[in-house]
C-alpha cells in the first residue's frame, strides 16, 4: 500500500512539473507594447516609468513605501521633510545618485512650462539626504513625492535621459522606443531583456497587431471593455482612476455663480456614462472616487434640467465655447453630450476639439496617481487650480475640504474611469500599479529561454 501511495505520488509530481515549469519566470525575450500617447508624457507615459525612479512609490494600501529614499521624517509640524537616499544607487550612465543630482533634477521639473507648481517652498542637499520646506503642512508630503513629474533624472553627455530605473534607452528606430534591461537596477534586473514601446497606434491597429503576435500588450479604452470581453481578451483592469470633468473660468460670460451652477445641474452623467463609455464608468459628482473616500455619494450626481434652468434665468449669453484638449473620438463624442444637456438648459456651446487656449468651458481628463484620499485631494485640487485647503485626513474633514472647493462650480466631476491592458497569451506575470499602469519590470515571456 505504501508502495502504490509513493508510485501514485511520483506520477502526480511528475505531471506537475511540466506546468510548474511553465509558471516559473524566465529571463529574456522582448515584450512589445503599443499605445496611443506619448511614452514620456507626464504623469502617465510608459518610457517614464521604466526608466526614472521616484524618492518614494505608492503602495497597495495607498501609503507611501521607499524607492530612492529609504526613510524619511517630517519636522516642525509637517513643514520640514528630510528624505535619505538609498546607498549605492547608480544613474544608467554609471554616475553615482547624490543629493545634490536629486536637487538639481527637482528644481529643473519646477522650472519646466507646464507643469503645475512644485508643493515645496525650498529643497537642499544635506549630506546623503534631500530637505524640503513647505509653506504649509503637508503630512503627505512623502505620497506627493511619489508623482511620476517629480521622478529624478538628468541629461547624459549625449543628451539622453539618465534615470535609475530598472530599463534604459537605447533608441527609438522604425517608431519604436527600445529600452534594455538595466542589469545594475538597485530594485534587481528585470526578467525582460528588453522592451519596444510602439507610441501613437490607434486602438484598431494595436488589437489586430495584439491578434496576429506582432504586440503583447496593447491598450483598452473603457468603452470598449465590454467588446474586448465579448472576444475573450486577456484583460487587466484598474480600479476607476481617471476623471473625466468639466471646468469653468469664473470670468467673462460665466462670471455669475449661478450661471456656472445652472452649467452644472444641466449635465447628465448617467447618459455619459451609460452612451458613451457603455457603463464601465463610475458616475460622481465628487473629486474623490467612492473606493478612496466613502463619502462621494454624498455628492448628488442626478441631472436636474428644471433648476439649471431656473438659475440660468433670462441671462443673455453669447455662444460658449467648450475646448477639448483630448482629440479622442470618444472624448470628442462626450463633448458633443454634453454640448447637447447645455442647450436643454438654454445655453448655446460650440466644441473645439484639440483646442488649448483659454474658454470658458474645458472637457479635461485627470490621471490619478495617488491612493491614499488626502494626497488624491491634494493633487486634483492644485490640478485644478483650486486654492482651497485641505485640513485634517479624517473623512469629515476631507469632504468639508472637497465641498467647500465644489461650491464655486469651476469644477464639475462628471465620471471615474478605470484604465484595461489587453494581454498577449507569452506574457507571464503582469500585474497594473494603483493608478492601473503595467509594471513591466516584474514580467516574463513564456517563450523567453
Amino acid at each position: 500500500m505504501l508502495r502504490r501511495s509513493a508510485i501514485s505520488f511520483a506520477l502526480l509530481l511528475a505531471l506537475a512539473l511540466p506546468a510548474l515549469a511553465r509558471t516559473r519566470p524566465h529571463y529574456g525575450g522582448t515584450l512589445r507594447v503599443e499605445t496611443q500617447a506619448d511614452p514620456w508624457q507626464i504623469p502617465d507615459g510608459l518610457a517614464r516609468r521604466l526608466v526614472l525612479d521616484t524618492l518614494t512609490t505608492i503602495g497597495p494600501s495607498g501609503a507611501a513605501q521607499p524607492a530612492l529614499a529609504v526613510r524619511w521624517e517630517s519636522q516642525n509640524a509637517d513643514h520640514r521633510w528630510e528624505f535619505v537616499l538609498r546607498p549605492a544607487v547608480h544613474f544608467h550612465s554609471g554616475t553615482p545618485l547624490t543629493a545634490d543630482a536629486v536637487v538639481a533634477s527637482l528644481e529643473q521639473t519646477c522650472s519646466l512650462p507646464g507643469v503645475t507648481p512644485c508643493p515645496w517652498t525650498a529643497v537642499r542637499a544635506a549630506g546623503s539626504s534631500v530637505v524640503f520646506v513647505t509653506d504649509v503642512a503637508l503630512p503627505d508630503f512623502p505620497e506627493l513625492l511619489a508623482q511620476t513629474e517629480f521622478a529624478i533624472a538628468r541629461q547624459d553627455p549625449g543628451g539622453a535621459v539618465d534615470g535609475t530605473g530598472p530599463f534604459r534607452v537605447t533608441g527609438f528606430a522604425n517608431g519604436a522606443l527600445t529600452l534594455v534591461a538595466n542589469d545594475d537596477c538597485w530594485q534587481g534586473r528585470p526578467f525582460l531583456d528588453s522592451l519596444q514601446i510602439l507610441p501613437h497606434r490607434n486602438i484598431r491597429d494595436q488589437w489586430l497587431d495584439l491578434s496576429v503576435g506582432r504586440a503583447d500588450v496593447v491598450e483598452v479604452p473603457p468603452e470598449l471593455l465590454r467588446q474586448a470581453q465579448d472576444q475573450h481578451l486577456t484583460l487587466l483592469t484598474s480600479q476607476p482612476v481617471d476623471l473625466l470633468a468639466l471646468t469653468m473660468m469664473p470670468q467673462g460670460p460665466l462670471a455669475a455663480l449661478e450661471v456656472r451652477q445652472s452649467i452644472a445641474a444641466a449635465v447628465d452623467r448617467a447618459a455619459l456614462c451609460n452612451v458613451i463609455f457603455q457603463k464601465q464608468g463610475e458616475v460622481t459628482a465628487s473629486l474623490l472616487p467612492q473606493a478612496v473616500s466613502g463619502y462621494s455619494f454624498l455628492f448628488p450626481a442626478d441631472r436636474d434640467l428644471e433648476r439649471a434652468r431656473t438659475l440660468r434665468g433670462g441671462a443673455n449669453l453669447p455662444p460658449l465655447t467648450l475646448a477639448v484638449p483630448n482629440t479622442g473620438a470618444t472624448i470628442q463624442l462626450a463633448a458633443e453630450r454634453l454640448a447637447l444637456n447645455l442647450h436643454e438648459a438654454g445655453f448655446t456651446t460650440q466644441v473645439a476639439p484639440g483646442s488649448h487656449s483659454p474658454a470658458p468651458l474645458t472637457l479635461r481628463c485627470e490621471h490619478l496617481e495617488e491612493a491614499s484620499p488626502r494626497a488624491v485631494l491634494d493633487e486634483l485640487l492644485e490640478r485644478f487650480g483650486q486654492n482651497s485647503t485641505v485640513t485634517g485626513t479624517d473623512p469629515a474633514s476631507l469632504y468639508q475640504s472637497e465641498r467647500n472647493a465644489l461650491a464655486t462650480a469651476t469644477v464639475v466631476p462628471l465620471l471615474w474611469l478605470p484604465r484595461a491592458w489587453a494581454v498577449g497569451e507569452r506574457v507571464r506575470d503582469l500585474r497594473l500599479s494603483p493608478d492601473g499602469i503595467p509594471l513591466f519590470a516584474g514580467a516574463s515571456l513564456e517563450s523567453a529561454p
